[in-house]
């Protein structure tokens, strides 16, 4: 009797891969596969008349360059659509009272005045809000004035339908504005788009003489704008918590002048190269989201439309935010953003509004640089940045550049070498920002630099370097 042993085939197990660690992943990161991605990116701009701006064909290739490069690694890959507004013509918006211009700004941003502007007498309500009908008291005011209000107590949309519901032709709002704008909840997500009247918003002078007219008073708001649709490109790793997420960014457009290459597709290239190398399911702690911005060079929209539209519980499931723009400036200096607020004190960002975290986000980058032999400086914070929506909303931010149209200092340039009282770059916002302008030297330190920060705290958000666990995040949500 002969007894046959079953076989079964078992599928083989692969095995677990490696940890990720950031000096492993940075070095994968190499100034040749950065190059790769970055011809390309040339090769669209040069076959759409020189630019990659956002709005643009050469922007809408850029797009779909990136996405397929991520989905060809196994990335899920979205390309969220956002609006953004585009000045057509600049106006001169402005409010004549008693034969005298003062300047305002045009808040009904898709919304003018008849052409020689709007002329009426002055509605003024009982209660300075104008928050309803009822702040103007019981009283029939004449129909189609100019309605003036402060900036407290609601949106500028409830303002206006108030002032509408009196009869008002347009409105006037008061806002001092300054270092911290105007108050949260004057301007809500979208709110040009609900209004129906001409709005202009006036510094205090402008409103206290605005108050004060007896006669009518002229209202010109004449700035043409329009809506532009674009796109931000997004991908997250399949592993890593979620409640931890390490965001990475790093803006795809370009200037309508130029093909942008090193601003900013320099950072585009690290950023895609260390999403690449690190693959859709690495073996990390912390989950890894990366994202590509449209529209930074007009007001940094996409960034803003996507943290204007995250949650409070979305925005405090991200761990930290990471920024890299300018990364291979031809007269390049080595610098971190200021995250511990040790350089000179910046004007649009004051200390105490500088997220909890931030400096050991500095602090990595700039051992990062000095272990790469570059000792690093200080960036300070502005606004204006693709960090900015997520500091506001106070998420702890960090990033590095290689300058802009700054001039290199002579001790800068003892530090790093290159050109004293030359720009970083010499090219920026100009058609010559090419690949061959690029500084691949300074490239390849900073480009690997991004896999560094990556890896590191994919790996961990903990330690003296760290930023706050999940559980004493207080984020604040932006939007509605």
């Amino acid at each position: 009797m002969v007894l046959l042993a079953a076989c079964s085939s078992r599928p083989t197990e692969q095995p677990a891969p490696e940890p990720v660690r950031a000096h492993d992943l940075a070095s994968k990161v190499t100034i040749d596969g950065m190059v790769t991605h970055l011809q390309k990116l040339q090769e669209i701009a040069d076959a759409n008349g020189g630019t990659r701006d956002d709005g643009t064909p050469g922007f809408a290739a850029s797009v779909d360059y990136i996405v397929k490069a991520l989905r060809d690694k196994g990335f899920d890959v979205q390309t969220p659509e956002f609006a953004r507004l585009q000045t057509v013509t600049p106006g001169k918006p402005a409010l004549t009272v008693g034969g005298r211009n003062y300047q305002v700004d045009q808040a009904s941003l898709l919304l003018q005045t008849p052409i020689g502007g709007l002329t009426g007498a002055v509605l003024k309500p009982t209660k300075p809000a104008g928050c309803s009908a009822a702040d103007y008291g019981t009283a029939a005011p004449p129909r189609g004035g100019i309605a003036v209000v402060d900036d407290t107590g609601c949106s500028i949309v409830d303002k206006q339908n108030a002032a509408v519901a009196k009869g008002a032709a347009a409105l006037v709002v008061v806002s001092a504005g300054g270092r911290n704008g105007s108050p949260a909840g004057l301007f809500v997500r979208g709110y040009y788009e609900n209004l129906k009247i001409p709005v202009a918003v006036a510094g205090n002078d402008t409103g206290a003489v605005l108050r004060r007219a007896s006669s009518p008073v002229k209202l010109v708001l004449d700035t043409k704008t329009v809506k532009v649709l674009s796109r931000n490109v997004l991908a997250q790793t399949k592993t890593g918590s979620t409640k931890n997420v390490v965001m990475v960014g790093a803006h795809l457009d370009s200037g309508f002048s130029g093909p942008g290459i090193n601003d900013n597709e320099s950072g585009v290239a690290a950023e895609l190269e260390t999403a690449l190398q690190l693959g859709p399911s690495p073996n990390v702690t912390n989950a890894v989201r990366f994202a590509f911005w449209g529209a930074e060079e007009k007001g940094i929209g996409g960034s803003l439309d996507y943290v204007f539209g995250l949650n409070r519980d979305e925005l405090n499931e991200i761990a930290l935010y990471l920024n890299f723009d300018m990364l291979g400036s031809p007269n390049a200096g080595y610098f971190t953003y200021d995250g511990d607020q040790s350089g000179p004190a910046s004007p649009d960002v004051s200390a105490d509004e500088v997220p909890i975290g931030s400096a050991g986000v500095e602090r990595t980058l700039a051992g990062y640089l000095n272990l790469a032999g570059k000792r690093p400086a200080d960036m300070p914070l502005v606004a204006g940045v693709d960090y900015s929506p997520f500091l506001t909303a106070g998420v702890p931010i960090g990033g590095m550049t290689s300058g802009a149209a700054q001039l290199k200092t002579n001790a800068q340039a003892r530090l790093w070498g290159g050109r004293p009282a030359v720009p970083f770059d010499p090219n920026y916002r100009t058609p010559r920002d090419t690949l061959a302008a690029l500084n691949r030297d300074a490239l390849s330190v900073m480009g690997a630099g991004v896999a560094f920060a990556v890896g590191t705290y994919a790996a961990s958000i903990e330690g003296v370097n760290g930023v706050p666990a999940f559980e004493l995040r207080h984020r604040a949500a932006m939007g509605p």
